[in-house]
């Protein structure tokens, strides 16, 4: 059996608050073809994709819950799943999820060629903050709008036509943790998908970091993560200025051996494809990071025995 899947980026501009919905499904659907086009068989959207970054406003009530799905696929989103069946394609995308018994998530799906959701990953690291911060023109309120994810990380065998590929997901912030991709590599994944919305710069004036930086971040954490849980890696992003806040882009496709194989050179709508040999996993999996062989977790209990820094006690040097 082929074990070399060709799978896209499907890079997305900014999608301003005043964009219609179906303006922005139309938009996915044209890099769907695209991608399609150039042969793809799995085609990555970025997180939240159907709508702006809405986190960064104060919002309560319907103007809160318009951003909402509260099915998938619904009747705004069906078009999407109807086109990628009949391509025989199938996507990873991020949205925010209500659930019937009123839960809310930063939720991403991954869904076959044949347009069955075959995983749900739900956001488990959420930056930003439960209350607003006073005088801020933009906020970051994801604390606020979504529960912690529940469901862990599940990594997913899928079908023949991915050639049986063991499958991850995580969304924006959880590539920084590598506790995430950790996870993923103790069930053998062998490629994670990850959509993104990540601020280029601080819009409120703070000077900390600056566009190329992050970006440099963002690649550095896919890079080095695949390398050591021997996975291959495709982040995308959201990118451009959504409102007058800035997102950047660097959506990339990150081989086992931590090496960049595709890379957005845009910050608008932007397809990247890649073959991906799933087989090229097996180096690292048998060898370097043959984790039955190497690992020795008793040495590890502090990671999931506290979540927070305890230093050790100063030494008496007298």
């Amino acid at each position: 059996m082929t074990r070399v899947l060709r799978a896209a980026a499907a890079q997305m501009g900014p999608t301003q608050r005043a964009d219609t919905r179906a303006h922005t499904l139309d938009r996915m659907l044209k890099l769907l073809d695209a991608a399609a086009e150039q042969g793809a068989r799995l085609v990555v959207f970025p997180e939240l994709a159907f709508t702006t970054f809405f986190p960064r406003w104060l919002l309560e009530g319907d103007g809160l819950d318009q951003y909402f799905e509260r099915g998938m696929p619904n009747p705004a989103v069906q078009a999407l799943f109807d086109r990628a069946r009949a391509l025989g394609v199938g996507f990873y995308v991020g949205y925010a999820e209500l659930t019937a018994d009123g839960r809310r998530y930063n939720c991403a799906i991954l869904v076959d060629d044949v347009g069955e959701i075959i995983g749900r990953y739900r956001k488990v690291h959420l930056p930003g903050s439960v209350e607003p911060r006073a005088g801020a023109r933009y906020q970051q309120l994801e604390k606020r709008y979504f529960e912690y994810g529940d469901l862990g990380f599940p990594a997913f065998r899928t079908g023949s036509a991915w050639g049986q590929a063991i499958m991850g997901m995580m969304i924006c912030n959880d590539r920084r943790w590598p506790e995430s991709w950790r996870v993923l590599g103790l069930q053998g994944v062998e490629l994670v998908c990850i959509g993104y919305n990540s601020a280029a710069y601080d819009p409120n004036g703070g000077t900390g970091e600056d566009a190329a930086l992050r970006t440099f971040h963002s690649t550095l954490v896919a890079q080095a993560n695949a390398y050591m849980n021997a996975t291959w890696a495709i982040a995308v992003a959201k990118a451009g200025d959504e409102d007058g806040s800035g997102l950047i882009g660097g959506s990339c496709i990150v081989d086992p051996n931590g090496r960049i194989v595709a890379q957005a050179k845009t910050l608008a709508d932007e397809v990247i494809v890649a073959d991906i040999d799933l087989d090229l996993c097996r180096q690292g999996k048998d060898k370097m990071f043959n984790f039955a062989a190497h690992r020795r977790p008793e040495q590890y209990r502090a990671i999931t025995e506290r979540a927070g820094v305890i230093e050790p006690a100063l030494l008496d040097m007298d």
